[in-house]
């Protein structure tokens, strides 16, 4: 018989890209700074590089490829990419039903993220899901001082619900995520609506493509 997956006790969800359709939105505003700076990247490409990583690790990258970018470089892409994202940024399709469903059923939900409370007051803010997350199922790399693919911050989350690893489940769309759970010795479904199935996969993410799969995936149903 086929091996099945327990039902979680805590499903931990990263942010941008998985619970908010941020990810290209950003790129975007990545791809105008940076040319002014000297690097000239596609949006596919800024994609590529820099979904799930932290803003200095971006910064550290961007030079190495010729951005000749300034000593206050992250607080300028910090301050244009908020002004973005206050014009509007839609939830990920599917989350408000994933979410309910967890909810009925009492399974903890919670978010943990490389981006900064403050992001995710803007994005979650204006969907309506600030209130649920936050303060008690809100984990931040910016207030916890560890970032992806360090396994600690999915480690304080469980920590915090008082669940065993082996009793979560991780939804991630970035490389940096799936290796952090896997470092963490979490099971981590990982949410490829873009060319990112290849990175998840190489860190034992199992994909998916839409929220809707992911009661099935959690034994739901």
């Amino acid at each position: 018989m086929p091996q099945t997956n327990p039902t979680p006790k805590l499903v931990i969800f990263d942010c941008d890209g998985v619970l908010v359709d941020s990810e290209t939105l950003s790129n975007q505003v990545l791809v105008d700074n940076l040319a002014r700076y000297g690097l000239h990247i596609s949006l596919d490409r800024s994609m590529e590089l820099f979904v799930g990583g932290t803003m200095k690790g971006v910064m550290q990258k961007a030079r190495s490829l010729g951005a000749d970018l300034p000593a206050d470089w992250v607080s300028e892409v910090y301050d244009e990419t908020y002004t973005r994202l206050r014009q509007g940024v839609a939830l990920v399709p599917g989350i408000p039903e994933l979410l309910a469903t967890l909810k009925e059923v009492g399974i903890a939900f919670c978010v943990a993220s490389n981006g900064s409370e403050e992001k995710m007051q803007i994005t979650l803010g204006q969907n309506g899901l600030w209130e649920l997350f936050h303060p008690h199922a809100m984990f931040s790399a910016h207030s916890l001082g560890v970032t992806k693919p360090d396994p600690d911050l999915f480690l304080a989350a469980a920590s915090h619900f008082d669940v065993q690893a082996r009793d979560c489940v991780v939804v991630e769309d970035s490389a940096n995520g799936a290796l952090a759970a896997a470092r963490a010795g979490m099971r981590c479904l990982g949410y490829a609506p873009h060319d990112n199935a290849a990175s998840l996969k190489a860190h034992g993410a199992e994909l998916f493509h839409h929220m809707k799969e992911v009661p099935t995936l959690i034994g739901l149903s």
